[in-house]
């Protein structure tokens, strides 16, 4: 898991079947001082009703997402699974 921010949307006219109901945001992720990292921004799955400009947790590929999904069918890797409203970073 990583935490991100979201930088915008996705809108589709077309899904994957499984997809459907879900929203697809773009996110780009953050060190523990909420500092962007690399250039790479990412497609999540939201699942949380995260919007462009906030912090959230991010889990990336492995079971954590198929199970939070309750299914394999979906062709998901990464997912918004918190928003995040604070982080304390005790090493500053």
């Amino acid at each position: 898991m990583y935490l991100a921010k979201v930088k915008g949307n996705i809108v589709s006219t077309q899904k994957n079947i499984h997809l459907v109901s879900h929203k697809l945001l773009i996110v780009q992720p953050l060190d523990l001082n909420g500092n962007l990292t690399g250039t790479q921004e990412m497609i999540a799955l939201d699942q949380v009703d995260a919007g462009i400009g906030d912090t959230v947790l991010v889990a990336k590929e492995g079971d954590a997402v198929q199970q939070i999904l309750g299914h394999k069918n979906a062709p998901v890797n990464t997912m918004i699974i918190a928003v995040v409203d604070d982080i304390e970073n005790s090493e500053n």
